[in-house]
């Protein structure tokens, strides 16, 4: 596995952790994980050399919720400080279960998870306009009294329940881009931005700041894609396909997307801001940057996806 010769981005949902709301626990998480592993080790047999992200929203949320319960005893948790430990847990978990598929499968790969910072900007005006769900599913009554107890900010989190949301800037750039370069050039595969990566701003000594907020995964994935060129770049979420009026009576899956196509249907809002939206934006702006192939489909479908047999398939009208 030394030798590289395709690279792929794959992009895991924090919420495909999370099979039910009974699969919860960590060891549940764990379980969901080795699950995509193994597809991805397939990918990986098929001569793909890999690096994957993770989100991280309901996991950020289960930290924060912890650090406030105990708040009369401990001192809480800032958000930055969460985006990092769910990059170490959850990193851990991916290495983990790489380490123990290649031991069954007998084969000579390495994982390695990356602490990864995320450059935002100071003023993006996502610092005051929260949209990015963290955190369980909650009836409306129970999301309203924390609101009001907590001072959180809670939305409908398209049809699945409400949860609290808090800024997302957009991603500007991987700080440890070169480092991830360097191990996913010599054969690791790499697990980096999780959640997103951690978001951090320069101060006017250009010193990095971490800021209270959760870069989207799926926007950070899409940047690391674009500065590793990689030949196919693939979101797993926890639907085979990308719909158009998702719920609706008139519900179209799609096989696949041009990019024109895309950028109109996404201009257009037919894609809800809290979950779909973000993974289609970062297929346009993979894209638009050059990017070959993308792909949206569940864990399960992640060989059938690559060979155009499942999932959308997003694509430019030259390619």
């Amino acid at each position: 596995m030394t030798q590289r010769q395709r690279t792929a981005v794959v992009a895991v949902g924090g919420n495909s952790l999370i099979t039910d709301e009974f699969h919860q626990a960590i060891p549940d998480q764990y379980e969901a994980a080795v699950a995509t592993v193994k597809r991805v080790v397939d990918m990986m047999e098929l001569g793909w050399n890999i690096v994957l992200t993770h989100g991280s929203g309901p996991q950020v949320g289960y930290i924060l919720r912890r650090s406030e319960l105990a708040i009369e005893e401990v001192a809480p948790v800032p958000m930055d400080y969460a985006d990092a430990d769910i990059q170490g847990a959850v990193g851990y978990m991916f290495q983990r279960a790489f380490h123990n598929e290649f031991v069954k499968r007998g084969l000579p790969g390495h994982a390695i998870a990356i602490v990864s910072q995320v450059l935002v900007g100071q003023e993006d005006p996502a610092f005051v306009n929260p949209t990015k769900p963290i955190g369980p599913q909650l009836d409306e009554t129970t999301a309203k009294a924390r609101a009001a107890e907590l001072d959180w900010i809670v939305k409908e989190d398209a049809g699945r329940g409400w949860r609290r949301v808090v800024p997302s800037p957009v991603p500007k750039k991987i700080l440890e881009l070169e480092q991830i370069k360097l191990l996913a050039n010599n054969g690791f595969v790499v697990i980096a931005c999780g959640g997103g990566g951690i978001p951090v701003i320069e101060n006017e000594k250009r010193y990095l700041v971490g800021v209270e907020a959760v870069v989207d995964k799926d926007l950070a994935s899409s940047l690391l894609a674009i500065d590793l060129a990689a030949d196919v770049f693939i979101i797993t979420t926890g639907v085979d396909r990308v719909a158009i009026n998702y719920g609706a009576p008139n519900q179209e899956w799609l096989d696949s997307l041009e990019l024109n196509r895309a950028r109109e249907l996404y201009d257009t809002n037919h894609f809800d801001p809290g979950s779909m939206g973000p993974k289609v934006l970062a297929m346009i702006n993979y894209l638009e940057s050059g990017g070959a192939k993308g792909i949206i489909t569940s864990p399960d479908n992640l060989i059938e996806a690559l060979d155009d047999k499942s999932g959308t398939v997003f694509f430019r009208a030259n390619s």
